[in-house]
């Protein structure tokens, strides 16, 4: 499989994320710069997080506008795999590729740490790797986490189980005290209507080998990899 791996001005974790895909996976990856206006090359794209443009406006508000992003709505729209981390979730829902909005994490504090994640929807190209209720640990890394959108946003996201990670307990449990971030129902990751395109403000690729701490995270890019070759027959 071929990934794409974006790099804007103030991106950081593409070295992780192709770190992840290629040493840990055996997966094509290139990390690919923010004015290349083509992505038919590519079987999968990853928006990685960091601090794009500095974070000026608002997280993302400027990424939004880089000739890459018109490739990626394009790469979207013919249903091949999106998934945006972090700063790349906050481009994801700038581009309206993703309905609702990061906003400052309910503690008014930049927060680093390890955070338990259920699987709340299996059946996606991004969690079938995993199985319902499976819990992992990914760490977060981000002051701008906490997720938001109207009660019929929020409403239309949880009847459609487009939902596909809350912050949990380690044993599961969804707690006020689980959410690092004051996102609406805990929400940790979302997809679209489609179900190709995946934002998700943890860092899987932080938990993508032992001697970092894990591999929970690499669930995603596995269900991303089987799925793409269950497709390809």
């Amino acid at each position: 499989m071929n990934f794409a791996v974006l790099v804007f001005p103030g991106t950081w974790s593409d070295r992780d994320c192709l770190y992840v895909l290629r040493d840990g996976l055996g997966q094509q990856a290139s990390p690919v710069w923010h004015k290349e206006p083509d992505l038919s090359a590519f079987d999968a794209v990853v928006i990685p997080g960091g601090f794009s443009y500095g974070d000026h406006l608002r997280c993302g508000a400027i990424a939004r506008f880089s000739p890459v992003m018109e490739a990626v709505v394009r790469h979207a729209d013919a249903g091949k795999p999106v998934i945006g981390i972090c700063n790349g979730f906050q481009i994801l829902c700038e581009s309206h590729l993703l309905p609702g909005a990061l906003m400052r994490n309910d503690s008014l504090q930049f927060r680093c740490m390890d955070t338990h994640l259920r699987i709340d929807n299996p059946h996606t190209m991004f969690t079938s790797a995993g199985s319902a209720g499976q819990v992992l640990r990914v760490p977060i890394s981000h002051g701008e986490g906490n997720y938001y959108a109207d009660a019929d946003t929020i409403a239309r996201l949880e009847d459609e189980r487009r939902v596909v990670f809350r912050y949990v307990t380690p044993a599961g449990g969804q707690t006020a005290a689980a959410n690092p971030n004051g996102s609406l129902n805990n929400i940790a990751g979302i997809i679209n209507e489609r179900g190709n395109v995946l934002g998700m403000m943890p860092h899987p690729e932080r938990a993508g080998d032992a001697l970092t701490g894990g591999t929970d995270g690499l669930v995603i890019f596995r269900s991303m990899i089987e799925s793409a070759l269950a497709v390809a027959g």
